[in-house]
């Protein structure tokens, strides 16, 4: 592991690291923030997915966490949104490749050499985070925006033991019956739709649902709500009676002005169940 950066920020440290990825094949980069108690013990942890085209860096400098984070004593994991480098795959579209890994292991050529995001989430940056940092497995939550949303809500259904709680901001909640999330399955996963079904919330909450409290935040202007399909979600919540809130923000869009106008309180709602771990 290499440490491109440290700064002090909030009376804790934010860290950009690199590392090379099993499961990638390739270089990745994180950022990582630690509060100032982690000096002290591990502390728990809040990952962040971040969404089509971003790095490991547009949360990070955007999504204004890291002062709620310090407040509550939480670390912030945040993970790039695919692998890297001049030997990765790519595609012409912002919406597939390079920042649109969409949190999936890829079966199909050219990208399942590369594109192992749901491993590397899962797997790798894990064991290399909780091996060399102060950060208690034990205590784990995670968020997400827009694809990582989708990322989010899907990896905590599948892994409940692991999470106390999940979020999202405008996540794509129905990715099987939408342009997001079509195009993008069919590419990595090929065409058997019953191999996309593991990675769409709204069939995983009619399946799986999940035992935590979960927190969903969607703007009422948001431009690419017809893509999000946030009424599958709630229809799926509502016919499993899943613990949930669900709410639609009035005049907020799909931007990091609507993220960091609430991550204060999805921050806090993680926090209340990580500390009751």
């Amino acid at each position: 592991m290499e440490t491109i950066s440290e700064n002090t920020c909030f009376g804790g440290t934010q860290g950009v690291y690199s590392h090379s990825a099993k499961s990638t094949n390739c270089d990745m980069t994180f950022g990582l923030f630690l509060p100032d108690e982690a000096k002290y013990g591990p502390v728990p942890v809040l990952w962040y997915l971040s969404g089509l085209t971003c790095t490991h860096e547009n949360a990070m400098t955007k999504a204004g966490a890291q002062g709620w984070a310090a407040e509550q004593g939480i670390a912030l994991i945040f993970p790039d949104t695919s692998p890297r480098g001049d030997n990765v795959a790519d595609d012409e579209a912002y919406d597939l490749g390079k920042g649109a890994g969409f949190y999936v292991n890829a079966t199909e050529a050219p990208w399942a050499d590369h594109y192992r995001m749901w491993d590397y989430i899962t797997e790798d940056l894990p064991n290399l985070v909780f091996e060399n940092f102060a950060l208690d497995p034990e205590r784990q939550a995670i968020t997400g925006h827009s694809m990582g949303g989708h990322g989010a809500l899907t990896i905590a259904m599948h892994f409940p033991d692991r999470f106390a709680s999940v979020s999202a901001f405008s996540p794509i909640c129905n990715p099987t019956d939408s342009d997001w999330g079509r195009k993008q399955l069919g590419a990595y996963l090929g065409s058997d739709e019953a191999k996309w079904t593991p990675h769409d919330a709204s069939l995983l909450v009619r399946e799986k649902g999940f035992d935590g409290p979960m927190l969903i935040d969607t703007g009422t202007d948001d431009q690419f709500g017809d893509l999000l399909k946030t009424e599958a979600l709630a229809h799926a919540a509502a016919a499993r009676r899943q613990q949930i809130t669900l709410r639609m923000q009035p005049g907020y869009d799909h931007s990091y002005f609507f993220v960091s106008s609430f991550m204060e309180e999805h921050v806090s709602f993680h926090a209340d169940a990580l500390y009751s771990v």
